[in-house]
């Protein structure tokens, strides 16, 4: 799924979008430049999955975790930014697992350290447009459930 010329109130729509059709064990992938919208991606996502505290970046801490509601039940939302992990050896990655959990949505920003123990994940890569729009490239399962909605 490809979409142009999104602001950012259309990328938090679709970051809305994408999260009613996520559920426990999803893992979404987020890529791009720096300061493309992927932490207002996830905020936005976070959002719809009734999480009711301060989304922010965990850039310097790996991963946050938050408590959200999905069909009425609580769920853990995860967001972890792997950015200060590049470059470092696959056995080192192998801990990530304890945070892809099968009762979480998780979201991860700079992903690619981790790619290799990540199954089927749903990803979304935002591309700079102009100053104000985004591309937004979807694929996995969550781009599969929107198109049957």
């Amino acid at each position: 799924m490809e979409l142009e010329g999104l602001k950012e109130a259309m990328l938090e729509e679709l970051a809305s979008r994408v999260a009613q059709v996520l559920g426990p064990g999803d893992v979404v992938v987020l890529s791009g430049e720096v300061g493309t919208g992927k932490s207002t991606f996830v905020r936005a996502a976070a959002r719809s999955l009734g999480v009711t505290d301060r989304v922010t970046s965990p850039t310097y801490q790996l991963a946050r975790g938050y408590e959200g509601l999905k069909d009425g039940r609580p769920v853990t939302v995860n967001h972890m930014d792997l950015y200060r992990l590049e470059g470092i050896e696959a056995r080192d990655v192998l801990e990530l697992e304890d945070y892809l959990e099968p009762d979480a949505v998780t979201f991860i920003e700079w992903a690619d350290p981790a790619l290799g123990i990540i199954e089927n994940p749903s990803v979304v890569h935002i591309y700079h447009e102009t100053p104000t729009t985004r591309r937004i490239s979807l694929r996995g399962p969550a781009a599969e459930r929107l198109t049957r909605c």
